[in-house]
């Protein structure tokens, strides 16, 4: 059963002990509290929101609510913060003299200045109970400050050593899946965004090998592995691949975002013929009537047409060959209010047709989803 419980900690007791290791993470309250674990993003406010903090303490204002998490009694580390980790980042950094406000750091106000700094009381609630709770609990409060994603929110309640190497991999600014993936993949490494599509494309890999996972469960599964290495070695197979076959100098445009895990799981242990597939991807890119090229590398390689978004018949278009017609399916010879007909391409697209009014007569909807069946 999940506790929680109010305490009044001060900006002294907080940023006491205050340690930033790159690596490690932050720690304050004289070792006693994660600030930044190892897992978590970095620092993200900026100069105006950093100073925001000091202001409001040195006025009195509330800062806020703040929340905890209690770890096992028998944790190296008992406390974690849950919800306020920017807004106690910029305390300590203040007390450390790591930046100022007004042109005065920390150690240039008076003594009476920096004792109301210091004496500042927190509220903070700490939250106690099982991994489900804490993840419930933790969704509702975050709606202060800077919210967490869905991915952060996931890093802190499976916390252990795969999201901390994983972390090294997928999360700094300039990480390996950074470097490798800037061009394919959407997001940014400190908001968690390229950890988040890793996990997505590995359980997703799962569970079309016959393993239904999600992303909460493979992380609830792989929580105390040593390290995060299968996932890396994944994301890097699943890129390396598209790079090899596709020519990202060309095709940047299109190839960012792309579920590249999916393609790969399907084509990865075929032989393409790269030189074809990129003259198809060229005329595709030059070709008015494709409207989505995002999907130009699925359709070269599956042929369905749906990935395209082809243009449709515009309405004055299609209300033109309606009346030309007489209100009559062109098929079966049915007489349809036009709101039950569609417009279709006589020649079809495959075979050179174009979205003009030669090109378009009205159909019934059973007889144009039959047409489009052969």
């Amino acid at each position: 059963m999940m506790t929680i419980k109010q305490i009044e900690v001060t900006v002294g007791e907080v940023t006491r002990g205050y340690v930033n290791n790159e690596e490690q993470g932050v720690r304050g309250y004289d070792g006693l509290l994660d600030i930044r674990p190892p897992y978590q993003r970095e620092f993200i406010y900026d100069s105006r929101e950093q100073e925001a903090v000091i202001r409001t303490v040195l006025h009195g204002y509330p800062l806020n609510v703040m929340y905890w998490v209690k770890r096992g009694d028998d944790a190296e580390c008992p406390y974690e913060v849950m919800d306020g980790q920017q807004r106690t980042l910029s305390l300590c950094k203040y007390v450390a003299g790591e930046f100022s406000f007004k042109f005065k750091n920390f150690f240039n106000q008076p003594i009476d200045i920096q004792r109301r700094i210091l004496d500042y009381r927190l509220t903070v609630y700490v939250c106690e109970g099982e991994a489900s709770e804490k993840l419930e609990w933790f969704k509702t409060i975050n709606i202060a400050g800077k919210p967490l994603n869905g991915q952060e929110i996931r890093n802190a309640i499976y916390a252990g050593p795969f999201v901390s190497d994983a972390k090294r991999h997928f999360s700094k600014s300039n990480c390996g899946a950074y470097r490798l993936g800037k061009d394919l993949v959407n997001g940014t490494p400190i908001r968690q965004e390229f950890l988040e599509c890793a996990l997505t494309w590995m359980a997703e890999h799962e569970t079309r090998e016959g393993h239904a996972q999600s992303v909460v469960g493979y992380m609830a599964q792989h929580q105390h592995d040593p390290n995060a290495n299968n996932l890396w070695t994944y994301f890097q197979m699943v890129l390396n691949w598209a790079i090899t076959n596709f020519d990202l100098r060309r095709f940047r445009r299109i190839m960012k975002g792309l579920d590249w895990a999916a393609l790969y799981d399907k084509y990865g242990s075929e032989t393409l013929d790269t030189v074809t597939l990129a003259q198809q991807i060229s005329t595709l890119m030059r070709d008015s009537e494709v409207q989505r090229q995002k999907g130009i590398i699925p359709y070269v390689l599956d042929g369905d047409e749906h990935h395209l978004g082809l243009r449709a018949f515009p309405d004055d278009i299609k209300f033109a060959v309606w009346e030309e017609q007489g209100h009559r399916c062109k098929l079966c010879g049915k007489e349809f209010d036009i709101d039950f007909m569609e417009g279709d391409h006589i020649t079809p697209w495959r075979e050179g047709g174009r979205t003009v009014r030669e090109n378009c007569q009205m159909l019934c909807r059973d007889c144009n989803r039959r047409k489009g069946s052969k």
